[in-house]
Order: structure tokens, then sequence, then C-alpha cells
């Protein structure tokens, strides 16, 4: 099983022409709500690659808690340890451009009061994944890290958005997720700058003896496990719209990992799941089902292991 334990919010989507630059102002021709929060699109995205999920966090009392459970409701996503919160349901604001990328803004709302103790200790066992990002109070991470561990659990980090992260915490990771910008973040963090994304990962790896697993974009992701390196290249396809790709990947990560996948079976699928979000606009509707998934697999070029 998968215990994510994260943030949920509605995001409100802005298509533009273009994104904004500094202090100016983009009219859109209109506008929609989708559930998202990197907690609950990563909980989404395993369970539709296939995953037991059970999902823990906060949403608001207000209208907007609906739209967030919403399609994790739907995927049959254990709610049981959602709680809700006085504060608001999180918010975030994303405009996307014609060429899919975007600028995204995050009200925390009721995800700034998500708490560790609301995941009890018979969750943490040998069999759980616990599955954490960085949009929850960082020492309520923490705090669950050492738990988990302390029980035997196995716990998978994606640094997203980036910050910091203490060195004993790298060194209890079963994986550590982090994109071009996170490696970098996170390598400094060590003491271990390196230039460059892939050699900053390769750092973390070595420093903390961990698995590190560094997304790469149009490059596909590479990860870094003892003495090898894992190269998983990317589909080729036209982005619609990035939103969720990095949700996605580790969502289907997780699941071909839990599924008892080794670390190349978990790049295939977080490779193909995120290229396959970004044929549709925004985060949770995009996330790939595990048959779109393993049908696309056969697309993707070998995994170079050295």
């Amino acid at each position: 099983m998968i215990v994510v334990f994260g943030s949920l919010n509605v995001d409100l989507l802005i298509p533009v022409d273009r994104l904004p630059t500094h202090g100016e102002t983009v009219i859109g021709p209109g506008y929609s709500f989708a559930a998202g929060g990197k907690g609950a699109n990563q909980a989404l995205a395993a369970a539709r690659a296939g995953a037991q999920v059970r999902m823990v966090g906060r949403v608001g009392t207000d209208d907007l808690s609906a739209i967030a459970l919403n399609d994790l409701n739907l995927q049959d996503v254990d709610l049981s340890l959602v709680a809700k919160d006085e504060k608001p349901t999180g918010l975030a604001a994303i405009c996307v451009d014609k060429k899919g990328e975007n600028i995204i803004v995050v009200a925390a709302g009721a995800n700034s009061n998500a708490r560790a103790d609301q995941v009890p200790d018979h969750l943490l066992t040998p069999e759980a994944m616990i599955l954490l990002q960085m949009e929850v109070p960082l020492e309520e991470n923490w705090t669950l890290v050492r738990r988990a561990k302390a029980r035997g659990a196995r716990v998978l980090l994606n640094v997203a958005p980036a910050a910091p992260v203490p060195t004993d915490i790298v060194r209890m990771l079963d994986w550590l997720v982090v994109n071009e910008t996170e490696a970098m973040i996170v390598a400094d963090s060590l003491g271990r700058h390196r230039d460059g994304a892939r050699a900053a990962a390769a750092a973390i790896a070595e420093a903390a003896q961990t698995t590190v697993i560094v997304t790469l974009g149009g490059e596909g992701a590479s990860g870094f496990s003892g003495d090898k390196i894992y190269d998983a290249p990317a589909l080729l396809i036209t982005p619609v719209d990035t939103v969720g790709a990095g949700d996605a990947f580790v969502g289907a990560f997780a699941a071909a990992i839990d599924g008892g996948g080794d670390l190349a079976r978990g790049l295939a699928y977080g490779s193909v799941a995120g290229a396959l979000a970004c044929l549709t606009p925004g985060a949770q509707p995009s996330l790939p089902m595990k048959a779109a998934i393993d049908k696309r697999l056969k697309d993707l070029p070998p995994i170079k292991v050295h």
C-alpha cells in the first residue's frame, strides 16, 4: 500500500496566449476548476497506475473541498484520514500558455495545518510506502519520515516545490525524486554542489547512500543507485500542458515499485506516465490510467544501465 501524506488543492486554470512578464497583465479567454495539489495528484496518479492508495491531509469545510476530493473518490483512494480544517481548501492559480508552459501561485490554506500524527502507527509497516512532497509544513514531513523509518516503512520523498532537505532525512530515504532545479538545491544543502542536474543527483546518491531519481523533462529521467546509473528516455510527444507531468511520473513510479518492480521498471513507468500527462490540460484530468501506460511502454526506447 502507498500512504500519501501531502497537499490537496483546487486548481484554477487560466489559458493564455503567453505567460506574463514582471508587472504585466495578460488576459485569458476563460477559466476552469480542477482538483490538484501535489499530494492528491500523486495519490491519484499512483491509484490510476494500479496501486492501493491511502491519502492523508486536510481540506476546508468550504465548497471547494468537494472538488478537491472528487477524482480521488472516483478512483477509490481511501480518504478516511483526510481531515476537515477551519482554514479554506488550498487553491492554486495556474496560467498555461500555448506551448504548454505554466506559472503557478499556491495559497496553502488547510494544507498548512497538515500534521504527521494524522498517520497512525499501524500504517507504518515494512509493507507500506510513505510518499511525501513539500506542500505541507516541512517539519511535519521530517517527523513522519523519522517515525516511518523507525517502524520499518519505505519512504519516497519528492522535493517539490524545491527546498533544502536536512541531511539526516535524506539519509533515511529509500527514494528521492527531484527535477533539475531541485537536484541542485538538495546537493547544495548537503554541501555537495555540482554543475548540472545529473551530477548533482549522483552526488546526493553518493553522499546519502540512497536511490536518487532526477527527471529531465524532454530528455527523460536518470536514476542513481549504488554504483549503477539508469538512463530512461522520454516518449516523443507534442505537449499540450505540462501541469501535472512531474506528479504523474512520481505516482506511476511509486506504483510500479510498490507493485514489486525494480528501479528500471519504475523509471519506465514514470517516464511514460509523465509524457502522457502532457497531452491533456490540467493536473488530475491528465493523469493516465494503467492501461494507457502499459500500452505505450513498448514505444519507450530501452533503459540504459551502466
